[in-house]
């Protein structure tokens, strides 16, 4: 007998159904990878699969939002910070993963819960009835999003996602290139070394822009022509098509290096970052990209200290979906024209790793109280995750909603005035404050508190 019926097993799908097995409440989660389905960006069948970049970004719980909502999740017992603890990298003051030993990590433990039957099948119409929780993702099957379409009354909204490449680092030239973290900051795995920096003098990064602009790039179809892109995941070609010194104050910013060979410092920098536990693989940093496989090879090995460089993956282009949640959703992320649903995760209109495992656990929680006949009360909005869901569900302006990391933006303004310099720390040192008091209720009724 199954209690709450999960469709996808991305890190949302995951993290919700942990949450619920661990309150010895029935799952059956439905993931359509393994059933003789693939994505476009997929590899594996694994669940909780990092398809894009490897980081759970910054894990500085003081002056970070997102490290912040990585704390408040550590607080909830989350499988998917959990296991990214255990299999982290070497990433300054970010928390990186090796993604293989994640996803393995994440199937082994949800595989072996006596609460969570995994059924490999591909789901394309909503269930009529019974508690179920949507988190198919940025890349949903089209036939259930035809089906999500024709329940919402909505049009799906969609953008592109790019795929940033691997190299590597044996074929890197450390003659060129050093090891070094932005500032020589150290983070818990780290040594402040935990960045490999190539860097560019500006003839070599103007002739490099130029190779952007002209580098072949991939076709759309028909139907694609006018999906945008999402601001926090642009493709770097794209980023240069807004001007010449653009990339130089974004991802190839030079500012805190200096080059151990030289003792000078670099006109630009591109920066790459450890991708698995071996140290074998790495990902350049902001590299997202929709070149032609042929040019991004051609272009990329202009770069100082990857002209030999060998490609584990090249960087790649993504169809994401997601929905109008503030019109469509209630605060619990129920649907509104059929509340036996809830939808969590990027689907949701969420973006990143981190936002899509931290609504899949609130999910996960909502749907628990809802089957032992408890009232939720929603974490409130000065908590990332309070923060968070209140942008989902009716923050954000439905008219232009758009998908959205965590930030400080999407927090309360303090009632009193607050320096600016001292306005990261004020806002983490609330939000902890006012969520003990949130969880409290919750250790107290022994609901699975971390």
């Amino acid at each position: 007998m199954t209690d709450v019926h999960i469709i996808g097993g991305g890190l949302a799908g995951s993290e919700a159904a942990w949450q619920l097995a661990e309150q010895g409440i029935k799952v059956r989660l439905s993931e359509m990878r393994g059933s003789g389905e693939m994505t476009p960006a997929h590899q594996t069948d694994g669940l909780a699969e990092l398809v894009c970049s490897n980081s759970f970004r910054s894990d500085d719980a003081e002056k970070n939002a997102v490290g912040l909502l990585h704390q408040e999740m550590r607080d909830l017992n989350s499988i998917i910070i959990g296991e990214g603890d255990k299999h982290r990298l070497p990433a300054g003051s970010a928390l990186a993963v090796d993604r293989d030993h994640f996803s393995e990590g994440v199937t082994k433990r949800l595989t072996e819960h006596p609460n969570i039957e995994i059924v490999r099948e591909r789901i394309d119409q909503l269930p009529e009835s019974g508690l179920t929780i949507v988190a198919t993702g940025p890349l949903t099957a089209m036939t259930l999003a035809e089906s999500i379409g024709a329940a919402t009354g909505e049009d799906s909204l969609a953008f592109f996602d790019a795929i940033a490449p691997i190299v590597y680092k044996d074929s890197i030239n450390m003659d060129i290139a050093w090891m070094q973290s932005r500032w020589d900051k150290v983070g818990p795995e780290g040594d402040g070394k935990d960045y490999i920096n190539c860097p560019m003098d500006e003839e070599q990064y103007k002739a490099f822009i130029q190779g952007l602009l002209d580098g072949e790039k991939t076709d759309f179809k028909q139907w694609e022509k006018d999906t945008p892109y999402f601001e926090g995941c642009m493709p770097i070609e794209v980023m240069a098509s807004r001007g010449p010194e653009t990339l130089r104050f974004g991802p190839m910013k030079p500012v805190g290096l200096t080059n151990s060979h030289t003792g000078g410092k670099a006109y630009a920098v591109v920066q790459l970052r450890q991708d698995n536990a071996l140290g074998t693989l790495w990902n350049m940093v902001g590299f997202q990209t929709k070149l032609k496989y042929g040019a991004q090879a051609e272009l990329l090995k202009t770069i100082p200290g990857l002209e030999n460089a060998e490609f584990a993956r090249m960087g790649g282009l993504h169809r994401n979906t997601f929905i109008n949640a503030p019109k469509l959703l209630d605060q619990q992320l129920r649907l509104k024209k059929a509340p036996h649903i809830r939808f969590a995760g990027q689907i949701t209109g969420c973006e990143g790793y981190v936002e899509s495992s931290a609504v899949g656990l609130m999910v996960g929680r909502m749907v628990a109280a809802e089957i032992r006949g408890e009232p939720f009360t929603l974490p409130p909005q000065t908590t990332a995750f309070g923060a968070l869901l209140s942008h989902i569900t009716g923050g954000a302006d439905a008219r232009d909603y758009q998908p959205m990391n965590v930030n400080f933006g999407l927090f309360p303004p303090f009632e009193q005035r607050v320096k600016k310099k001292e306005r990261k720390e004020a806002y983490t040192a609330r939000a902890r404050e006012d969520f003990a008091s949130w969880l409290q209720p919750l250790s107290s009724k022994g609901l699975q508190i971390a």
